[in-house]
């Protein structure tokens, strides 16, 4: 039995993530396909389009056979971060042979030897790094600099770390090596829109597209032909009734919740510094609603999704102190079942042999299987889920199927 790993948003599913599944079962010859998908929040700091479950069910219509939620102190972090929680639950799950994952560049040696150079920082990156950031010069240019010195052989290839699929990439490749993983990566060729593309004109156009699209037009019958046929019909059901979900949705949410925490400052939260903080405090009375709060805060060395990503920290209790702990001793402690394939019954009896950790099914189960630190970082995913579904109901509220607002109560999808 070979079994494939994917990590995915799926925010929302369209064409182009049922190709990349039906391709990585065949470019690494897999009988089947578990994706570690990202929750209710995702990596770039927002709220997901859709809730969890339904972009489960899309997954599994289309070629998934087990869906299990990432970690939310993991999905709304840096690429890094990101990629080491989800490569980690795949490699504890002890059944998979390869992950796939897409990329702009489509070579994984070139990807492989990228994440060769950025953990095996030798002297000369560092001191050449250091000296770029102390000039002004932002991270991204530092690094390039950087590889330029310690590594001139990629420097025809510099032009790979300004995609951010081949980011992302290079971090799962990272993450692989440093583990010292038996699981093979494979890597697939980004094919129609470019991840930051907004157009729909082509057959597999960017989640981003899809998003703004429904932003600003709402469902068209040019939006719903970017979704494979298993899934359209859920995508016009649900929608004005559990979705879309945006970020301006949290808006009150979110300065309630710097309000509450302005005595002490938000030094305590991740990617937040003092002159952060301080920067928050001063343009909190200018607060009117999230996007604009991150105009403000946003400069040449912050970026909007490292604002956005702050916020939603702050938002959702995910303390420095607490990430810092969960990677120490973990970084995994369990994985939560979203959905699965009834047929893929032998994948789910190979993973309970052979998992290194627990297979959520219950959260009911789980105060008896996880030590207090595991237990804290699902209490944390719980708690982002009921943050998230309140915002749903709040936002729909004559949407008859509306996400339970109670984790423990939620059925796992099954198909």
């Amino acid at each position: 039995m070979k079994t494939v790993g994917i990590v995915a948003e799926y925010n929302p599913f369209h064409n182009g993530h049922a190709y990349h599944i039906q391709k990585a079962k065949e470019v690494t010859g897999a009988d089947y396909c578990v994706v570690v998908m990202s929750g209710d929040f995702v990596q770039r700091g927002a709220p997901a389009m859709m809730y969890k479950h339904l972009r489960t069910a899309a997954a599994l219509a289309n070629g998934a056979d087990l869906v299990l939620e990432l970690p939310v102190c993991y999905s709304l972090s840096s690429a890094e971060h990101f990629a080491r929680g989800a490569v980690t639950l795949l490699d504890k799950l002890g059944v998979i042979d390869s992950m796939c994952f897409g990329s702009e560049c489509g070579s994984i040696e070139v990807l492989g030897q990228f994440a060769e150079e950025l953990l095996h920082e030798s002297t000369a990156f560092k001191n050449t790094l250091g000296r770029e950031l102390r000039e002004g010069h932002t991270y991204p240019q530092a690094r390039n600099a950087a590889l330029e010195v310690s590594a001139p052989h990629l420097t025809a290839y510099i032009s790979v770390l300004t995609s951010s699929n081949n980011i992302l990439g290079i971090e799962y490749c990272k993450a692989l090596l440093a583990m010292g993983s038996a699981i093979v990566p494979y890597t697939i060729k980004r094919s129609g829109a470019s991840y930051h593309d907004n157009s729909l004109t082509t057959s597999f156009c960017s989640a981003r597209a899809i998003r703004e699209s429904l932003r600003q037009a709402g469902v068209s019958d040019t939006i719903t032909e970017q979704v494979p046929i298993s899934a359209r019909k859920a995508a016009k059901d649900e929608y004005m009734r559990t979705y879309p979900i945006f970020e301006d949705d949290f808006s009150l949410l979110i300065q309630y919740s710097l309000l509450s925490k302005a005595a002490s400052g938000y030094t305590d939260y991740p990617d937040i510094d003092k002159e952060l903080s301080d920067r928050i405090l001063k343009l909190l009375p200018q607060y009117r609603n999230y996007y604009s709060f991150c105009d403000l805060l946003k400069s040449k060395n912050r970026t909007y999704v490292r604002i956005s990503r702050s916020l939603f920290h702050v938002l959702l209790d995910i303390r420095r102190e607490d990430v810092t702990r969960y990677i120490q001793e973990g970084p995994i402690f369990y994985a939560r079942m979203l959905g699965f394939r009834e047929n893929a019954s032998p994948l789910l009896t190979a993973i309970k042999k052979n998992s290194s950790v627990p297979l959520l099914s219950k959260l009911a189960d789980a105060e008896n299987q996880l030590a207090p630190t595991g237990l804290s970082m699902l209490e944390k995913d719980i708690y982002a889920s009921h943050i998230y579904q309140s915002v749903v109901r709040y936002k729909f509220p004559d949407g008859d199927s509306s996400p339970e607002i109670n984790e423990y109560r939620k059925p796992i999808v099954k198909a």
